[in-house]
């Protein structure tokens, strides 16, 4: 096989799921750039759009407004996919959801709110998804990429609770679902990201020569940071890399530990 097909993604139908922004958005652009057809999700639906237009610039990206907090909403999402697909190639789950607060003041609508939408909507959606995606996989690997967060690796300083368990009830669940689901040919794997320039990550946004400073390989993550891991994993270079976390970084997390 040529090196320019290892990590082609030619042909291929994506779904990333908070696809309008961030991390998300990254991921998007560079499927795209490896020639994916792209849907994006997001709960804003204008926001959803905006970004699927700019996006279009480098192929094809289609805008699928969805809340995937709760089970009805991946249900819905995946039953418009499926009228527009008969197959999926690779599923993105990284819609995700952050909330701080003191440990005595710490509430249970930010404990809810975060769980829902960083733990149960991956399952749920890929349940709702796992016909399309068993289809795709009958001519090659089906791929799930959970995003998850060096904070479910490591302790953050920050208190956010519900963030830090959601993300290692991810990294653990993605082990789960990678080894009933590679019975079907579909492999699941996860990213921890560290700093990366975000709505979720203002500091790194908004700060992040201060950020970068505390990072030990000297900067945030870019956008061909998190392309390059997401493609690795969605591609055939990464067929045999199952149930893993792939930690993109920059060595935070070994500093931390």
């Amino acid at each position: 096989m040529p090196m320019s097909d290892l990590f082609s993604l030619q042909g291929r139908v994506a779904l990333v799921t908070g696809g309008s922004r961030g991390i998300g958005k990254m991921i998007a652009a560079g499927f795209l750039r490896q020639g994916a057809k792209v849907y994006i999700s997001a709960r804003k639906a204008a926001a959803c759009g905006e970004a699927a237009a700019e996006l279009s610039a480098l192929g094809e990206c289609i805008a699928l407004p969805a809340d995937v907090s709760s089970v009805a909403g991946a249900h819905a999402l995946a039953a418009e996919l499926a009228r527009r697909e008969d197959r999926l190639d690779i599923l993105v789950n990284n819609a995700g959801a952050a909330w701080g607060a003191p440990f005595d003041e710490f509430p249970e609508s930010g404990w809810d709110k975060v769980l829902d939408l960083n733990l149960k909507a991956p399952f749920f959606l890929t349940q709702a998804l796992h016909g399309l995606l068993a289809r795709a996989a009958e001519s090659r690997p089906a791929k799930v990429i959970h995003i998850a967060s060096i904070d479910g690796l490591s302790v953050n300083p920050l208190e956010t609770y519900s963030y830090a368990a959601s993300k290692a009830g991810l990294i653990h669940l993605t082990k789960r679902m990678a080894l009933r689901l590679i019975e079907n040919n579909i492999v699941v794997s996860a990213i921890a990201p560290g700093a990366f320039a975000s709505e979720m990550n203002r500091a790194a946004r908004d700060h992040e020569a201060e950020v970068a400073a505390r990072i030990p390989a000297g900067r945030i993550g870019s956008e061909e940071d998190m392309a390059g891991a997401a493609i690795y994993l969605a591609s055939r270079a990464g067929d045999y890399v199952v149930g893993a976390t792939l930690v993109v970084d920059g060595a935070v997390s070994l500093a931390r530990n």
